[in-house]
């Protein structure tokens, strides 16, 4: 009995890997690339807070108050990227080079226009922005420096977002990665060296003389700028060095068509950042009016938690590879093994990321800050969305299948609905009228992002998504 039970479990397990063995290595090969971007991105951002966090609770506060207006600033450059990876996976997935090679240059035109009109509209409005947000007197001129000075190189910004998206298209996460690295160790060295006063150092038994300009926050800032100007600078060059991508030889002219297609799946994404966003933004608003000390808790427990977030968006950028490629050959079967076995993989590693949150939330405050009192509410918030990790890595990765393939249009609805309905007015009836504090708040934020897993989830087991397939059939 047992030898035909071993029998049986050996021949299932044969059956699995020949039918998802070489999908995992497509993934793998994808997704590590990825993730260790997402990690470098974090270790620059957590380095980032804590060096400002050293200085004091007033500067965490600076920084982290318009954090979520960078995020609205970045929603359209994302959004663009997202609808010319989606056409280009596609074109690659029906093997037609050249219409991915005329939608990254229409890349380029995307870069210009909407680089140039958002580093107009951030300079203009950062001398009043840490005041619309509510922000107390004692940060507003630091929240409105940082904020200009690191909308100022927009350009190289949107560079490095749409160009790393058009790579990631053509399957090239190796490239993007390696260029964000150079720009996060740029970032890292200039904090070091931009925003303490000239010090020594003991290494070892060695005193060592560092210099510094002593910035303090303005040294962050013009750090992180210069970085996006290096990173700018390398996602370009990588782009033009691409095969599949680069337009050497190529007319570089406009093409109203391709352009039309990328715009019209990139706009329900934009609506639904910049919706969320401008959520993100009231929320941030809501929570100033718990006070600086509860601002710096709450921007540096974002911070922490981010780490837990590495696995499922690294592994994102392969979903929506995968899922573009799925759509260009017309395979309805790959795409719905594509989209269970990422979610998956990323709920388990999540769930883990998400346990070692629960289980050392002081450990993860105390890296960005010594102030007793922020350290204690981040222990208690950091413990409240650590359980909710696993129900957002489906999400994360729900998203980016979507985007992938196009089907942008209800994931904005849900993602509308969701923010406003539910995280904003829960966070309003916890602030006002139940007295509940910062942990009433992030209890609003968990229940924002279980309520759009769940909407997303349903929506692909009701295979809303066959649509799409149905229309790229009538295509060829």
């Amino acid at each position: 009995m047992v030898l035909w039970e071993d029998m049986f479990v050996s021949t299932r397990m044969r059956t699995w890997r020949s039918r998802h063995g070489a999908m995992l290595k497509t993934i793998y090969t994808l997704a590590w690339p990825a993730v260790l971007e997402q990690l470098l991105q974090t270790v620059v951002q957590y380095t980032d807070t804590a060096m400002v966090g050293r200085i004091s609770p007033q500067a965490s506060a600076a920084t982290g108050l318009t954090t979520t207006m960078t995020w609205l600033v970045n929603s359209p450059l994302f959004a663009l990227g997202i609808g010319v990876l989606a056409y280009i996976a596609e074109a690659v997935g029906a093997k037609d080079e050249e219409r991915a090679r005329k939608t990254g240059i229409q890349a380029l035109y995307f870069i210009a226009a909407a680089g140039a009109i958002l580093t107009v509209i951030t300079l203009s409005i950062s001398p009043f922005l840490p005041g619309w947000l509510g922000a107390e007197e004692e940060i507003r001129s630091d929240a409105s420096m940082y904020f200009s000075l690191i909308c100022a190189p927009l350009l190289f910004r949107a560079a490095i977002i749409i160009l790393g998206s058009a790579l990631r298209g053509v399957g090239d996460t190796k490239h993007p990665m390696l260029s964000n690295l150079v720009m996060n160790v740029t970032n890292i060295i200039l904090n070091f060296f931009l925003i303490y006063e000239t010090r020594t150092m003991t290494v070892g038994g060695l005193e060592l003389w560092i210099p510094g300009a002593g910035m303090g926050v303005s040294g962050a800032a013009l750090a992180t700028a210069v970085s996006y100007c290096v990173g700018g600078i390398m996602m370009l060059r990588t782009y033009w060095k691409n095969p599949l991508l680069s337009p050497r030889g190529q007319s570089l002219r406009f093409d109203a068509y391709t352009a039309r297609r990328c715009i019209r799946v990139a706009f329900p994404v934009a609506m639904e950042r910049v919706s969320a966003c401008l959520g993100q933004v009231v929320f941030t608003s809501l929570v100033t009016r718990l006070g600086t000390i509860a601002l710096a808790t709450h921007s540096i427990a974002i911070t922490a938690e981010q780490a837990c977030y590495i696995p499922g968006y690294g592994m994102q950028a392969a979903a929506s590879t995968l899922a573009g490629n799925s759509l260009g050959e017309n395979n309805a079967d790959k795409f719905r093994q594509v989209t269970k076995l990422i979610t998956a993989i990323a709920v388990v590693l999540m769930t883990i990321t998400g346990l070692c949150l629960f289980l050392f939330p002081g450990f993860m405050m105390s890296i960005f800050t010594s102030d007793a009192e922020v350290i204690n509410g981040g222990i208690r918030v950091l413990r409240i969305v650590a359980v909710s990790e696993p129900v957002f890595a489906a999400l994360i990765i729900l998203e980016g299948i979507f985007n992938g393939i196009g089907d942008t249009k209800a994931p904005f609805f849900f993602s509308i609905l969701s923010m406003w309905g539910v995280r904003i007015a829960g966070t309003c009836l916890c602030l006002f009228l139940l007295d509940a504090g910062l942990e009433g708040v992030w209890i609003c934020m968990v229940c924002d992002n279980v309520t759009r897993c769940v909407l997303l989830a349903s929506r692909f087991f009701r295979g809303s998504w066959k649509k799409r397939f149905r229309e790229r059939e009538l295509e060829v």
